[in-house]
């Protein structure tokens, strides 16, 4: 079987994706019941519902397009060689968003919380109170790098082993017939289901057990997806029965949730009532089918090149590492105005937007150190 090429309709996935993580984040000041950074007086039920929907499927459509890129990654180069180059393009990062990116984010919060001192005085502290929330050491929104980080360097002898065994890659075929690509959704529904109850979702690292293993089974089908192209010509193939299966499964769970009908809600021992895990793996469900059907709709209708597709590329990861600090950043400041949500959010979404490109064409990508920095290639010719 001869190497899989890079694909552009991964790449406007992938672009796309992040949008609907900048999308995510800037809501969350204003989405009713959600507890965040910085929040707002008045909320938002249908910014609430919004994220509730993208929460089940944005960061495992993530973990999933990550999984692909690591296979191409390792086309060409061994496991070690592939660790190297992960520890660059991904530990790098994430250390100097610790350091720099994301202390801001803390300080804003302290602000709310009656903090007065200045950000060099909170700064200087940051290694001494601990990590958040009791103290100001953070990743926050950079706790994804670090799970990819971890996936790799564990996963990085198994998805070597892939990329060399070509009998086995193309045994991943018999996952192509019919409805069989469902398959790889079993593990991840079942780890969702029995174990998320007792490890709810922390992205703290510690404790996030359930999650740790959840986003990971969405990883490992990303990498066999692309290890064996018929795999995604069967998502492809199947993309309206699975967008049936995540449209009415989001139905069912939203007439649950919309009614009071929770498990939690209706049901006096729900801890140990089967309907509530049945409840619970119907969520997961829901999560994959989006996932699922992103990635077949994607492949069928967008995979062509355009001039701008290189640049966005390039931007597309220091843009997710920069948005969250410029939304809380805003955030604190646009909460205290007296304009309505909607104009509120819309100005956040464009102004981070535009902030995040600005700092990434102007600061980022014309300098070495920069890139290298947020985990970028080195720099071809560069036009303004």
């Amino acid at each position: 079987m001869q190497a899989t090429p890079r694909q552009a309709w991964l790449d406007w996935l992938r672009i796309l994706a992040i949008f609907g993580v900048l999308i995510f984040h800037a809501a969350m000041p204003f989405a009713t019941d959600l507890n965040w950074h910085i929040r707002n007086k008045e909320t938002s039920n249908i910014l609430l519902e919004m994220n509730m929907w993208l929460h089940l499927f944005r960061m495992p459509l993530l973990f999933f397009i990550s999984g692909t890129v690591s296979y191409y990654m390792l086309q060409n180069r061994t496991a070690g060689g592939f660790i190297k180059l992960r520890m660059t393009k991904l530990f790098i990062p994430l250390v100097f968003g610790i350091l720099l990116i994301v202390p801001p984010q803390v300080y804003m919060e302290r602000l709310t919380q009656g903090y007065k001192g200045s950000f060099l005085h909170l700064y200087a502290t940051m290694f001494s109170t601990g990590p958040y929330p009791k103290g100001n050491l953070s990743w926050h929104h950079l706790w994804f790098i670090l799970y990819l980080v971890l996936y790799d360097l564990v996963c990085a002898p198994l998805f070597a082993w892939i990329v060399a065994n070509e009998r086995f890659r193309e045994r991943l075929a018999w996952l192509a017939k019919g409805k069989r690509i469902y398959l790889l959704t079993l593990p991840g529904i079942f780890v969702y289901t029995a174990f998320t109850l007792q490890y709810p979702e922390t992205n703290a690292f510690w404790g996030d057990w359930a999650y740790m293993a959840y986003w990971l089974l969405f990883l490992i089908p990303g990498f066999l997806c692309i290890a064996n192209p018929l795999l995604m010509d069967s998502l492809e193939r199947n993309r309206k029965t699975t967008f049936i299966i995540a449209f009415l499964s989001l139905i069912a769970i939203n007439v649950v949730r919309w009614n009071d009908l929770s498990p939690w809600d209706v049901l006096p021992e729900w801890q140990n009532d089967y309907r509530t895990y049945v409840f619970i793996a119907l969520q997961s469900l829901c999560g994959w089918a989006w996932v699922l059907t992103c990635i077949g709709y994607g492949k069928k209708k967008l995979n062509r090149q355009h001039p701008v597709l290189p640049y966005l590329n390039e931007a597309v990861y220091p843009f997710y590492i920069l948005h969250q600090t410029v939304i809380v950043i805003l955030a604190y400041y646009v909460v205290k105005a007296p304009d309505e949500v909607t104009m509120k959010y819309a100005f956040i979404v464009l102004v981070t937007g535009a902030v995040c490109m600005a700092i990434f064409h102007y600061f980022i990508r014309p300098y070495p150190l920069m890139r290298w920095l947020f985990g970028m290639k080195k720099s071809r010719k560069l036009s303004a």
